[in-house]
Parts: C-alpha cells; sequence; structure tokens
C-alpha cells in the first residue's frame, strides 16, 4: 500500500507508563496516528501492543501520561466519556470475543442496542445482515460461533466492530491462528474496511507479511517505548538494531 502523506494527528500516546506490579510495560511511550491511514504496531510477545489498545478505550488505564483521541485526553474521561469514546472507536479481539451463548446476528447486534437506542428492530435486523455481506459471511444471522471456524469468528469480530459505523478500528491479533488463506482473507477485509468506510485502522500483529499488505506506516515497540516508525519501505530498510533484530527472527 502506499504511504499515507503527513496528515492529521488523530490519536496520541504522549509520555505514557504502565506497570502490572513488577512488571513494567511502558516507560515513557509516545506515538501519533493520523486520520485515515493503517498503522500497525509490532513488536514481540509481551511487549504491551495490546495494552495500547486498551488503554486507548478504557478498558485499562495508564499510570502516567496522555492519551489524546482528537485532542481530548481519554485517560481523564468518567465511565459516560469512555462509552461516547467506544462509539467511535470499535476493537476487534484476538479471539473474536463472542458470546456464544448468542446467534451470529445477537452478537452483531449487541453493541448496536448498547450505543444506539433509537433503532428499530427491523433497523437492526437490516445493519446486521449489511455487516455480513460486507465480511462475505451473508446470510449465517441464525447459526451460533461455535458452528464457525476461527477465521468466520474473527470475520464475525469484524463484523460486530463496524456495526456502530466507528471511526477508528483497532485490530488486536487479527490474524493470529489462521490458516494462509484465512490471513489473506483478513488482510483483504482490513483494506476493504478502510476504503468503505474511510476509518482510521490501528492493527497489532506478529504476522510481518500480513503487516506488510496492511500497513500505510509501522511502528515498533521494544525496551517498553516506541523504538521507530516509518512506512513499509522505510521500517524494512531500517538500521534500528530493534527492528532489524526483530526481523531477522521472524525469517528464521
Amino acid at each position: 500500500m502506499s504511504a499515507t502523506a503527513d496528515g492529521e494527528v488523530l490519536i496520541r500516546w504522549e509520555g505514557l507508563w504502565k506497570a502490572f506490579g513488577a512488571k513494567r510495560v511502558f516507560e515513557g511511550l509516545d506515538l501519533e496516528v493520523r486520520k485515515g491511514e493503517t498503522l500497525t504496531i509490532i513488536g514481540g510477545s509481551g511487549s504491551g501492543k495490546s495494552v495500547m489498545l486498551k488503554c486507548l478505550i478504557g478498558l485499562l488505564y495508564p499510570d502516567r501520561g496522555h492519551i489524546y483521541f482528537e485532542g481530548q485526553d481519554v485517560t481523564t474521561f468518567g465511565e459516560k466519556e469512555i462509552r461516547d469514546v467506544r462509539k467511535r472507536v470499535a476493537m476487534v479481539f484476538q479471539s473474536a470475543a463472542l458470546f456464544d451463548s448468542l446467534t451470529v446476528a445477537e452478537n452483531i447486534a449487541y453493541p448496536l442496542r448498547e450505543h444506539l437506542k433509537d433503532l428499530t428492530e427491523a433497523e437492526i435486523a437490516d445493519r446486521v445482515a449489511k455487516n455480513l455481506k460486507m465480511v462475505n459471511l451473508p446470510g449465517i444471522e441464525q447459526m451460533r460461533p461455535s458452528d464457525l471456524s476461527g477465521g468466520m469468528r474473527k470475520r464475525v469480530g469484524l463484523a460486530r466492530a463496524i456495526a456502530i459505523e466507528p471511526e477508528v478500528i483497532l485490530y488486536d491479533e487479527p490474524t493470529t491462528g489462521l490458516d494462509p488463506i484465512s490471513v489473506r482473507i483478513i488482510d483483504e477485509l482490513i483494506i476493504s474496511m478502510k476504503k468503505q468506510l474511510g476509518c482510521t485502522s490501528i492493527v497489532v500483529t506478529h504476522d510481518m507479511d500480513s503487516a506488510f499488505r496492511v500497513s500505510d506506516r509501522m511502528a515498533m515497540l521494544a525496551r517498553r517505548k516506541i523504538v521507530a516508525t516509518g512506512t513499509v519501505k522505510e521500517m524494512q530498510a531500517s538500521t534500528n538494531p530493534d527492528v532489524r533484530a526483530f526481523f531477522d527472527a521472524r525469517k528464521d
């Protein structure tokens, strides 16, 4: 994909510190995300990539520092304000996080009923059908998550995320555990969602082939902070030792 030109900064992590007991995750982490771009965050397991996303939507809170969304510091928000952020920033969880006791339709309808209470049941059904079509799974409304393959579950998770028509989509390890064909389908959907919805995307992944396919820019998380950012070509040519070590390890 082509690089995004310098644009408006939509999201900014600034001087973030976070620890879980004795385990220090961030020490002064800084990163900016531009409106309309797809930014991929790469780094080793346990480096804190998913923690960054969860701090953005208030599932976790940093110990110090700030996270700005459209210039507003979400780390100061109460529950009502965070709920408003979650209407605009949707997250596709690594495990898809579907409710096994609900049908596919009920899973996708859940955030609609939670955030858009004025919708009628007919409008909800129409939006569920539309979103399933967008992820190339039309007509499976009455199936249960247990009936679906791993790749299908991920796509239903994406359909649920886009149901509220978010401005930002967060993808937490969207291709983990999938076969190569399913990985390619998910990659194409990430690109397609950006084109169809005009949204900003942040992707956390270990899969370098996937990262190279979907990214406008990439950011490397190592040693508890962001150590490098750049386009795909810039990161591939980087001489940063953390980037080189990560890429070389993936090749091996």
